[in-house]
């Protein structure tokens, strides 16, 4: 028997403005998320600065905005001098986050031009783990200020004579977590984040900051820590970071369908804590979030751990996961749940961008594919603008294991005022069709086209092959949507079991 669902929809059921750079990802200098990744000088698609043409063609397929960098862990090991100036004269260290000898060929100027060039907005990160104010602030000199002061001089010594201009920037990461270089307590962090922040908008007050949330929900100091750096820190930064990552464990499919439930819990508390802090403060400031790691990430079951990784180089492969169909649909329902928190999660990275736990996969000197991931995200990124809309979800729920109950139906919408282009997305969370009545008394709505992600039940396996293979099988382009409309006017679209649709349309105020 087809399960059935509501969504309540109108134009002036607003959550907040979508902001682009929710639809941002990540390079850090981690296996071959740089070398043999973005850049390899020697592959035939390589353009003059070595970087390859085919994985920046796939980049501005997937529709990202903007991308993190260097780390992630690598940061807090990092010493950005040493990657700046003659690439002749660096010399190649121990990454200790990844336990990888770092060639140091790529760096600051090398990444910054490469996001310039292909018109991507960069997000720096600093490194508070084994460094501190001055280094921070030497580091935004560089990038950011005029010509006259030592950093900026010695940028412009090194070849670029304009600022780069960069204005998102990351306090560090994850320095809650005991596995990160240079770990610290909330206070010991809260009080160096602040330090450095100062510091930081001293050299150039346009710059916002991202103080460094839990990278966890289920850290032991969750919540504690939230409140405790922004004790130190609400003044001076802009955002809280979050990261977060789901796989299937032991067979509990029905869990891992449900994971943007957790999300959304996550960002729930997030959002009470910092508004907690602001309401002790009498602040009308809002801290909004910078969810800038989420993904699918067989952390668990597939990743041996930091410390159990040899000492290798050459770009080695570490954490390559494989991604199904299954993987693709909650993917795409994370993507939901984002786009329903827009008003407080402006900055989001899809972590990361190639390889590593990646919807774009290379071989070297071969080719550049897409992995499952790739479609629900970028369908969400070319088609969802505007504002995010409030809607309302009447849906049966069903219990799972890990996140208790959660809804069978989620869904997320975004309208265009200016042309009136409406996206709708809809997740089926259960292995039954579900009929979804869309209410949307006072507006009229017609959806025009659309995308279907459904999963699978089989291992993914590696390989270009085989990731076309659930492509052609599980991914599928809806040319005329097949609606119904019922005599009140709503309108009823049918979802296959365990999928991610995404309709385009048009809607306006009846």
């Amino acid at each position: 028997m087809t399960q059935r669902a509501t969504v309540l929809l109108h134009p002036d059921f607003r959550v907040g403005a979508v902001d682009r750079r929710l639809f941002g990802s990540f390079v850090e200098h981690l296996g071959r998320a740089v070398y043999t990744g973005i850049y390899e000088p020697d592959h035939t698609t390589a353009d003059e600065h070595g970087f390859r043409r085919d994985v920046a063609d796939l980049t501005h397929e997937l529709g990202v905005s903007m991308v993190r960098y260097p780390g992630g862990n690598f940061v807090s090991n990092y010493n950005w001098e040493d990657g700046v100036g003659p690439v002749e004269d660096r010399k190649p260290f121990i990454d200790l986050a990844w336990r990888t000898i770092e060639p140091n060929t790529i760096g600051t100027d090398e990444f910054l031009q490469w996001a310039e060039r292909e018109g991507i907005e960069p997000m720096m990160a600093v490194n508070l783990g084994t460094r501190g104010v001055a280094a921070a602030a030497a580091l935004v000199e560089y990038v950011n200020g005029e010509a006259g002061s030592k950093w900026a001089d010695l940028r412009i010594a090194n070849g670029r004579e304009k600022p780069y201009g960069v204005t998102l920037w990351c306090l560090g990461n994850e320095m809650d977590g005991p596995w990160q270089i240079g770990h610290k307590d909330a206070h010991e962090y809260g009080k160096l984040a602040a330090e450095a922040g100062k510091a930081m908008k001293l050299v150039d007050p346009s710059i916002e900051l991202v103080a460094c949330g839990s990278s966890s929900m289920y850290m032991d100091t969750f919540g504690e820590w939230e409140q405790t750096v922004l004790s130190y820190t609400y003044d001076i930064v802009d955002h809280i970071s979050m990261h977060a990552y789901y796989e299937e464990l032991n067979g509990d499919r029905a869990s891992f369908l449900g994971s943007a439930t957790a999300m959304d819990r996550f960002i729930r508390r997030v959002v009470s804590s910092a508004d907690a802090v602001g309401a002790r403060k009498r602040s009308d400031k809002a801290i909004t979030i910078s969810f800038d790691e989420w993904n699918v990430w067989y952390l668990e079951s597939r990743f041996p751990g930091e410390a159990n990784l040899p000492l290798q180089k050459d770009a080695p492969r570490i954490i390559e996961d494989v991604y199904s169909g299954l993987d693709a649909v909650v993917v795409g329902d994370l993507m939901n749940t984002l786009l329903n928190h827009a008003d407080r999660v402006p900055v989001a990275c899809l972590a990361q961008l190639v390889n590593v736990i990646a919807p774009i996969m290379t071989e070297p000197g071969g080719e550049a594919w897409k992995q499952p991931t790739f479609f629900p995200f970028a369908q969400a990124a070319r088609t969802a603008r505007g504002t995010a809309l409030d809607l309302r979800v009447d849906a049966p729920v069903f219990t799972t294991k890990r996140h208790g109950d959660v809804p069978t139906v989620t869904a997320a919408a975004t309208w265009d005022e200016t042309d009136g282009s409406l996206a709708l997305f809809l997740t089926n969370r259960t292995a039954e069709p579900v009929d979804v009545t869309i209410s949307h008394l006072g507006a009229s709505i017609v959806l025009t086209a659309g995308l279907e992600v459904t999963a699978d039940n089989e291992p993914a396996v590696a390989g270009p092959e085989h990731a076309a293979k659930i492509a052609e099988k599980h991914v599928r382009v809806i040319d005329a949507p097949a609606v119904r409309v019922e005599a009140d006017g709503s309108t009823v679209v049918t979802l296959a079991p365990e999928s991610w649709t995404a309709f385009e349309g048009t809607a306006a105020r009846a």
